[in-house]
């Protein structure tokens, strides 16, 4: 996880743990610090990194709140900052009117404490990722007006860092898009009319970030014994049964920006060879054959299936004899038909898997099946929305990388301006109740 300035970064489950706060490591930050001259103020912590941790602050001078990203200080971490941050600004530069989805950098500085000198990036406050927004909906897939309209948004983002400033964000996943704004309106200190904190509130001493985290280790451990009383409870056929209700996606906004550019690059200056989050990889990575903007479309389509479905399209595990990237491949193969020899055979890693003729050296049966049946059977969506939405879907997920769409093409897709069929229908039949209404009252009028 990347310490992106999210609202709810910070794992549910976990925390950066208090080891690390240590010379070269994290800046122990209290609530109502100050930093940069006194301009911003902590507010409260939103998520932590292996890098970074991330915090809400007030900046006194616009009088906004901002995320404030607070590097570990080590040499290594400081080099990984100032690449953000060129990239960063290359970004705030080239879109003056911040419109093109992505996170805006206002401020840079340097931060001195206990542990060392601490690079700091101000950004722009934003909303939950989506990884959290799919879980909120109980990983049951949203609407399919709602998938568009985050598509759109992340396209508008890819276009910009690809066709306008040669970026690849190298590392697109659902924690890495966050909304504009919370889902509870009242976790955002401005939908919430949150007063700022301008100095430190009395009563916290000064090991209070490191109190925090024990504390909140105790709350976890509390919560999960909770948890699994409740969980027997349950399978005993007691309290907490029963089928989960669909939440309420009313009033949320889903508009959306593509944040954590740490690992991004220049298309004509790459640094690494393995890029992506494993699910979202691409197959030309996993080869080693080359990588460019296409990489990022694979990735963006493994997100749009995930939104709509709740599910990761390909989740991939080693097991006896054959490694998790063989496994990648076998699944990739299963859904979307076999991988062209030459592109099979064309990376420096072909040989680790293929055979001279194109075949997985160590999985030799595979189940092949299409995205638009796999649509239908296991997420039953209807024949003409699985077909529509694979349309949209199988260019990006083509193994020639050339191949693919990019995102200005993809914008002009028909798919992203179809009206779902549900919402013309409700639409339709509010007309009808309207017309039948209508004739009732004027039935009454004539019978009286």
């Amino acid at each position: 996880m990347s310490g992106s300035p999210s609202s709810s970064s910070a794992s549910e489950d976990e925390d950066e743990g208090i080891d690390s706060y240590r010379k070269g490591g994290y800046h122990a930050v209290r609530i109502g610090d100050s930093f940069s001259g006194g301009r911003y103020i902590a507010q409260r912590k939103l998520g932590w990194g292996e890098f970074s941790t991330v915090w809400l602050a007030y900046d006194t001078t616009s009088s906004e709140f901002v995320a404030l990203k607070i590097q570990k200080s080590a040499p290594q971490f400081a080099q990984a900052a100032l690449h953000e941050i060129e990239v960063l600004s290359a970004i705030a530069d080239g879109d003056p009117s911040n419109s093109k989805y992505v996170v805006r950098l206002i401020d840079h500085f340097k931060h001195t404490g206990p542990n060392g000198q601490h690079p700091c990036m101000v950004l722009e406050f934003l909303g939950d990722s989506l990884l959290h927004l799919v879980k909120y909906n109980r990983y049951k897939g949203l609407e399919l007006d709602k998938v568009r309209e985050i598509c759109k948004c992340i396209l508008t983002g890819l276009d910009y860092l690809h066709r306008e400033l040669g970026i690849i964000h190298t590392d697109l996943k659902l924690e890495n898009v966050l909304l504009l704004s919370t889902i509870n309106a009242t976790k955002d200190p401005i939908r919430s009319g949150t007063t700022p904190i301008l100095e430190r509130p009395e009563g916290i001493p000064n090991g209070g970030a490191t109190m925090n985290i024990i504390e909140k280790k105790l709350k976890q451990r509390a919560r999960r014994a909770a948890a699994r009383i409740s969980g027997r409870r349950a399978s005993m056929g007691g309290v907490g049964g029963g089928a989960k209700t669909n939440r309420n996606l009313d009033g949320v906004n889903f508009r959306c920006k593509v944040v954590d550019f740490g690992n991004a690059c220049w298309a004509d200056k790459q640094f690494a060879q393995e890029i992506q989050t494993r699910q979202y990889r691409s197959p030309e990575v996993i080869l080693q054959s080359g990588y460019s903007f296409s990489a990022d479309m694979w990735s963006f389509a493994c997100i749009a299936f995930e939104l709509a479905t709740g599910e990761m399209m390909f989740t991939p595990k080693g097991g006896q004899g054959f490694s998790e990237d063989e496994d990648h491949l076998a699944m990739m193969m299963e859904l979307l038909g076999k991988i062209p020899r030459k592109i099979a055979n064309g990376g420096a890693r072909s040989k680790d898997y293929f055979d001279r003729y194109g075949d997985l050296k160590r999985i030799r049966r595979l189940k092949y099946g299409s995205l638009e049946k796999l649509l239908i059977d296991k997420f039953r969506f209807s024949d003409n929305d699985a077909l529509e939405f694979a349309k949209f879907l199988g260019p990006l997920l083509d193994f020639e990388p050339e191949n693919r769409p990019t995102a200005q093409q993809c914008l002009q897709h028909p798919w992203l301006n179809i009206k779902s069929l549900n919402e013309t229908e409700v639409k339709s039949e509010s007309g009808m109740e309207k017309v039948n209404a209508g004739m009732r009252n004027l039935q009454m009028e004539a019978g009286k």
